[in-house]
């Protein structure tokens, strides 16, 4: 009986955020949130950011053990390296981000000149290009090293997205990246939202289902699996993977909107950055 309230209670839900063309984001937030709490009652809202820690005690237990000598740390010294290293040209990062390395919970956001969605990642290239600088690989190698350093500065600061309710272009990105959230795609018929909205909280092989609300917050994130750092559209790429649909490009319009949707749904949580998961 439970399984059946709760199924119908995510149809409820998925009804409310992904068919109403152009809601309000902070209804769509306030909707989710609540769905949240029905079905993690004894769960903190802060707690979200600890993704499936926040209600499967034993694996906290292990989560915390290993963060008590993280695996992450070697690439958040390198990212500090890479930021303090300057450019060929004599400038760096600091020249392009005047208020220093602790600006994670700024990003994504509407980019209303170039008219985009402008993540850390595109930023922090946008940057070394500005500067005669090659571009860094966007899923794999040294953009992790410079993201870890950047989101563990930003450690504590809590998410900040804006989305212009009076630009029409934000608000256009927004409802796509909500409604790749809400599709079903691939050979096994699966969206995000079946995972993590539908299924938070049971279990997948050996794995529970984290929620949607706190998926941002602690990237980029070290993965046993990896046996590395990888960035969120790496994990977009894996997912897409996962349910046997083709994969969108790293940075491509659809990974960016899908974070504009996904990131602003965790406003208002800590970040905790780099993290680390199975």
């Amino acid at each position: 009986m439970n399984k059946i309230i709760s199924k119908l209670i995510f149809v409820c839900i998925a009804w409310t955020i992904a068919s109403t063309a152009y809601a309000d984001p902070d209804k769509d937030q306030t909707v989710l949130g609540d769905y949240f709490k029905n079905r993690f009652p004894g769960v903190a809202l802060e707690e979200y950011a600890n993704g499936a820690y926040s209600f499967d005690s034993i694996g906290r237990e292990s989560w915390e053990a290993i963060e008590e000598f993280p695996p992450y740390e070697i690439f958040v010294d390198d990212g500090q390296e890479m930021w303090e290293t300057p450019f060929a040209n004599g400038k760096g990062y600091k020249d392009c981000f005047a208020n220093g390395p602790a600006i994670a919970q700024n990003y994504p956001h509407w980019d209303k000149k170039k008219s985009m969605v402008m993540t850390l990642p595109l930023a922090l290239n946008n940057c070394r290009e500005a500067n005669g600088e090659k571009p860094l690989k966007y899923k794999k190698g040294s953009i992790n090293n410079l993201l870890s350093y950047v989101t563990f500065q930003s450690r504590g600061n809590k998410t900040n997205v804006v989305v212009p309710k009076d630009d029409a272009g934000a608000m256009a990105a927004y409802e796509e990246g909500k409604a790749f959230y809400f599709t079903r795609r691939g050979q096994l018929n699966m969206s995000c939202a079946s995972c993590h909205i539908q299924n938070a909280g049971n279990m997948i092989r050996s794995e529970n289902l984290s929620m949607s609300m706190g998926h941002t917050t602690h990237f980029p994130v070290y993965r046993s699996k990896w046996g590395t750092v990888g960035t969120l559209h790496r994990r977009f790429t894996g997912c897409n993977k996962q349910v046997r649909a083709k994969p969108f490009k790293a940075q491509g319009q659809e990974y960016r909107n899908l974070e504009y949707y996904l990131t602003y749904m965790s406003n208002g949580l800590e970040l905790n950055g780099p993290g680390a998961r199975k």
